[in-house]
């Protein structure tokens, strides 16, 4: 039988409020940048933010 893989995927939602400060190029390019894809800076933000949070 086959093992079926679960990948977890996170999608997100920019207000139109912060489209004007470019955050997806900004991190398109901060990926370039530490040659990294988008999601890496993504991550690492969300993991910073929960350990500050104690969650």
């Amino acid at each position: 039988m086959a093992h079926k893989i679960i990948t977890d995927k996170l999608s997100i939602y920019i207000p139109q409020s912060k489209i004007e400060q470019k955050p997806v190029e900004r991190l398109m390019k901060l990926g370039e940048k530490r040659d990294r894809s988008i999601n890496y800076p993504v991550v690492e933000a969300i993991m910073e933010y929960l350990e500050r949070e104690g969650a």
